[in-house]
């Protein structure tokens, strides 16, 4: 739920079915699916729940809440920008976060020679007009 005219009074919950990841090839999906990554048998979901939106000027907004990856949750900060299209909304926006934070990479997969700590998480999410003004 979001309304441009007053911010504060937004809230979103996003939930991502892990086991979607696709790498390109059926071996990275599989390993991503596994244990050291993602644990998609225990963990199915990833999940961000905002607890408080701020505007931040000129349709820029910081939305904090709660990431859960693996069963761990995090507090977080997603800078967005939100705009009218076609009379639907679109938010869009990058954070970075820590992926041994969550476990993510797990026993070898850990040294971060191998895969770096720092992951860009980038999303683009269109809304209906009943989501975008309530």
């Amino acid at each position: 739920n979001f309304d441009p005219a007053r911010p504060e009074t937004g809230r979103a919950r996003v939930e991502i079915e892990l086991a979607s990841v696709d790498t390109g090839f059926a071996e990275g999906d599989e390993e991503l699916r596994s244990k050291s990554w993602f644990h998609t048998a225990q963990h199915p979901t990833a999940a961000f729940v905002s607890t408080a939106v701020k505007a931040v000027g000129a349709n820029r907004y910081e939305v904090a809440g709660k990431l859960t990856i693996k069963g761990i949750t995090r507090d977080v900060v997603v800078p967005a920008t939100f705009a009218v299209q076609g009379g639907s909304g679109q938010f869009e926006g990058a954070f970075s976060l820590k992926r041994l934070d969550f476990k993510v990479g797990e026993g070898v997969w850990s040294d971060l020679e191998t895969v770096a700590n720092e992951v860009q998480v980038r999303f683009r999410i269109a809304v209906a007009p009943a989501a975008a003004k309530q």
